[in-house]
Formats: structure tokens, sequence, C-alpha cells
């Protein structure tokens, strides 16, 4: 039996070695920083809570990972909004999808009831029942409203302390505004889980 010929490696001193190594090292770091920045810019990215508006889905400084491309928004889904108006940080926003494009909305305050075409939505993921009622004739909050296509509704789980599609400097959102969708907490792992 002939045996097979193998071409000798040459002999590498350490440092040879070491340059290698790292050199092999280096372009797998590279390559996985551009997969993540690539992910991050085009499927999804991480965002921090804000505020309180959503408790108690979200607590302040959670770290939430995003659902971005191919996202189409649904009724009840969280999402990031990046919408400013004038009394509001520049920071994204963070809230619930109640209607979307052609739904009709009625808030009840006396009842403490949101109607989705005229069905009262069940809400077990709201924190307290609306307390705030507008004055009669308010022109800055939105009571009832159909949503316009490619819009949703939105408004925080904290509804007594969120500003949100009632307040008529945000109203119904563009949909080009949406960030995406809250696909679960990352941090604090106390919150860890999916939404």
């Amino acid at each position: 039996m002939e045996e097979k010929h193998t071409p000798e490696q040459p002999n590498l001193t350490k440092a040879e070695e070491f340059k290698l190594d790292l050199f092999f090292w280096l372009q797998a770091l590279v390559m996985a920083l551009v997969v993540l920045i690539l992910l991050f810019t085009f499927v999804g990215r991480i965002i921090s809570v804000d505020g309180s508006s959503m408790l108690p889905t979200l607590h302040h400084k959670d770290m939430m990972l995003l659902r971005s491309i191919g996202y189409t928004p649904k009724q009840g889904d969280v999402i990031v909004l990046t919408k400013d108006f004038s009394y509001h940080t520049d920071a994204p926003i963070v809230k619930r999808v109640i209607a979307v494009g052609g739904q009709h909305v009625r808030i009840d305050y006396k009842e403490s009831k949101v109607y989705v075409d005229g069905e009262p939505l069940r809400e077990t993921y709201t924190l307290d029942r609306i307390m705030y009622e507008p004055p009669a004739g308010a022109e800055l909050s939105i009571q009832e409203l159909t949503v316009p296509p490619d819009s949703v509704f939105v408004l925080g789980d904290n509804r007594n302390d969120s500003s949100d599609s009632r307040h008529i400097e945000l109203g119904a959102i563009d949909n080009r505004y949406i960030l995406g969708e809250v696909v679960m907490v990352l941090f604090p792992f106390k919150n860890f889980g999916l939404i």
C-alpha cells in the first residue's frame, strides 16, 4: 500500500503562531460585529424604557428587544415609536396599540372603559382604571376617533400617567413613526421574559 505524501507544515515560531491566531480571532470578531450591526440596524434593536407609562407591563429602565423588519402593527402589540411632541422628550415612546387604521376608538371615562368598534376591550394589562376625565369640550384630549389608514391609536398601560394618543398633540400615529414591536425584556433579569 502506497503512503500518501503530505506537504510538510512550515515550522512556525511561537510569535508567528500567536500572530496567526490573533489574526484569525480578529477576523472572527470583526465579522461578528458586522453581523450584530446589520441585525440591530435592519432586523431589531435594543431600547430602554423611559418612565412609568407602561406599568405594570414594563418598568423604568427595562432594556427591551425590538423586532423591526417586516413588522405590521396589530391590536394589543407593545410598540416603540419616535414621534416627538412638545411636552415630551425626544426619547422613543413605548405604548400599546389599541386600534389600527379604520377602527373606531371611544374612551368612556365614566365607565373607565375603552371601546374599539363598539366592543369594550378586555384589558388585563392595565395598572388602574382610567381616572382622569377631561373637562367638557376639552380640545387637548381625544375621546373618540376613527383611526386613519396606515396609523395606530396607542395608550400606555398606566392610563393615569401616560402621554399617548388621547393627547391631541400626539393623536393617531402614522406607521412610519414605529420603530418596532417589543418582543421581550432583556434586563434587569428579574423582568426578563417575552411580552
